[in-house]
């Protein structure tokens, strides 16, 4: 798939989720409950592939003392303390955050899940691949125009469900992205589909509490 759709099929992702919970608010249930409703129709469209790569990258950065070792962490498919903490805050933290915007309207979710996935083709370009293998490396490595033409759409994805505070949101996705691209760097000496996953799940938190903090 050409990278600079990931916004698209993240407002299409967060259109099916949002328009759940919005549905079931209009039969009674009260925000919280439609939140993790839509949280759990996102995970099952993903087959909770970001939240995997999260998880992994938990392990993996603060699990081992080497890159080999770090690497070695993130492809094993077993769950440590530190992937386990890393879903059990996240996830609740995002459950918590639709609740809120909810109360507001679908957009946010859908502006959310769009912004969070503009950021990762800026961190394929960014970093090498640090494997050999992997998913990140089939999908390759776009170029720079392609990296902010993507953004560019997920702006615009964005404004058209907020209004012009999505840059603000922007905003907040690209620190929270460039922060574990940052991380990634050091601990791993480049990027995987695992940090692809983790980078979004935290661009999508970060956006959430943006637009939360907004919203009180």
């Amino acid at each position: 798939m050409a990278v600079w759709a990931f916004p698209i099929v993240g407002a299409v992702l967060g259109g099916v989720g949002a328009a759940l919970a919005w549905g079931t608010m209009q039969l009674g249930l009260p925000p919280v409950m439609a939140a993790g409703l839509a949280l759990v129709i996102m995970i099952i469209c993903t087959g909770a592939m970001h939240e995997d790569g999260l998880a992994d990258c938990a392990d993996g950065f603060w699990g081992g003392w080497t890159q080999e070792q770090r690497l070695a962490i993130m492809k094993d498919s077993q769950i440590g303390t530190y992937g386990v903490l890393a879903l059990i805050l996240t996830v609740g933290l995002r459950w918590i955050g639709y609740s809120f915007l909810l109360t507001q309207g679908p957009a946010g979710i859908i502006a959310a899940s769009a912004l969070s996935r503009s950021v990762l083709p800026a961190i394929m370009t960014a970093l090498p691949h640090a494997r050999a293998d992997g998913l990140s490396r089939t999908v390759g490595q776009p170029s720079q125009r392609t990296a902010l033409f993507t953004l560019a759409i997920g702006l615009v994805i964005g404004v058209l469900s907020l209004g012009w505070g999505a840059v603000g949101a922007t905003v907040m996705a690209i620190v929270a992205a460039s922060a574990c691209a940052a991380v990634a760097r050091n601990k791993i000496g480049g990027q995987t589909g695992d940090v692809l996953g983790a980078s979004q799940q935290l661009a999508e938190l970060a956006v959430i509490l943006f637009l939360v903090a907004r919203v009180g």
